[in-house]
């Protein structure tokens, strides 16, 4: 090792590959290394999750990654501006050990990498080395503004966790055998062809219908005559079915595009829930809300054969439940669009409203 001690500070607004270097760099060059997350309430993207996106992809036992509000503005010819961002800094890193630096504690800074032109100023307050990590950006073209104003253009400098949280979710649901299946697996594959980033784009299959399936095939082991309208359900299951559908959805959204089509979600589980036991689960609607989609797409059920697959409730309700989710999707505001006619139509119904999406970007507040 060459230093005791390093330290990194950034915004990492959001963490990208160009600071993932620079962490890994500071990290074969010292003994420790302390990552400050310094953001301020101004931005959009909460601190504890910018944390939290570091430490997955640094996990090295002598990095620690400590997070800090620092709402100082920035004015690089200020020395009072200068010394409230370092005192913020030095508290970051005195919480890092029970001790602070010096003494029992943190040996003191002895290195500070960067790779922005306040490096070297940053060093020099904290009375050690300023070592600079790829200055132009030669090794990865990226930066955080980059990334908040094309998140799509810079794709691959994010990891998975960023890309998830990123991904724009789109929900495909409605009524028993109304083709949101077929439509969800049509819209996946029309993106996937544009190539590029768009290649990778991925339809997250409805876990609710494979837990039925399991379901009923364990309860005809003791009763083979049985069928699924003979089965009895639990609240507990409903918030199963949401938590591992919403897993699928992260797993996906963490390998995929910029874009996630999803069969059925936490907001369509409730509604089930509702239809079954006859009321709505608080369980699943919280579910719902830390889902963060971004567009239903309602399949309408006229045209449509209604076929009994063996695993559907049957005609008789599929109206009833086709009507509930658009009455509910209209109280509760959310942006949706029914996809009706023939499978063309609803193709070209779904992708128009998917581009209006995409064209919207994405949105986040100015840093300091």
């Amino acid at each position: 090792m060459t230093y005791h001690h390093g330290l990194v500070i950034g915004k990492f607004y959001p963490p990208h590959a160009g600071h993932h270097h620079l962490i890994d760099t500071a990290a074969v060059a010292c003994a420790r290394v302390t990552v400050v997350v310094a953001a301020s309430t101004a931005e959009s993207i909460p601190l504890a999750l910018r944390a939290a996106w570091l430490r997955e992809r640094h996990p090295q036992p002598h990095v620690e990654i400590v997070p800090v509000m620092d709402d100082v503005e920035v004015d690089y010819d200020s020395d009072e501006i200068w010394a409230a961002h370092v005192a913020a800094f030095r508290t970051a890193l005195d919480a890092a050990s029970g001790h602070g630096v010096g003494a029992l504690g943190l040996p003191p800074v002895d290195a500070v990498f960067s790779s922005e032109e306040y490096g070297p100023e940053l060093a020099r307050r904290f009375s050690a080395a300023h070592v600079p990590v790829d200055p132009p950006r030669d090794r990865f073209p990226v930066s955080g503004t980059a990334v908040r104003r094309d998140p799509v253009a810079c794709w691959e400098w994010l990891t998975p966790a960023v890309r998830a949280y990123l991904a724009r979710r789109v929900v495909v649901l409605g009524a028993e055998s109304s083709g949101t299946t077929t439509l969800s697996r049509a819209l996946a594959a029309h993106y996937s062809a544009r190539g590029g980033v768009w290649a990778a784009t991925r339809w997250v299959p409805e876990y609710g219908r494979l837990y039925c399936e399991e379901k009923l095939a364990a309860a005809r082991r003791t009763d083979p005559e049985l069928w699924i309208g003979d089965l009895g359900w639990s609240p507990e299951e409903f918030t199963l079915i949401a938590e591992r559908h919403l897993a699928l959805e992260d797993a996906a959204a963490r390998s995929g595009s910029p874009l996630l089509i999803c069969d059925t979600d936490a907001f369509a589980t409730s509604l089930w829930h509702e239809r079954y036991l006859g009321a709505p689960s608080p369980d699943v609607e919280r579910l719902h809300e830390r889902a963060r989609h971004d567009l239903w797409i309602l399949t309408d059920t006229a045209g449509v054969p209604f076929e009994q697959d063996g695993w559907r409730d049957g005609e008789s309700i599929r109206e009833a439940m086709a009507a509930r989710f658009r009455e509910e999707l209209d109280r509760r505001g959310l942006p949706y669009v029914v996809a009706t006619g023939p499978h063309e139509d609803r193709l070209a119904t779904a992708v128009a409203a998917v581009d209006a999406l995409l064209d919207k970007g994405w949105t986040f507040t100015d840093p300091l």
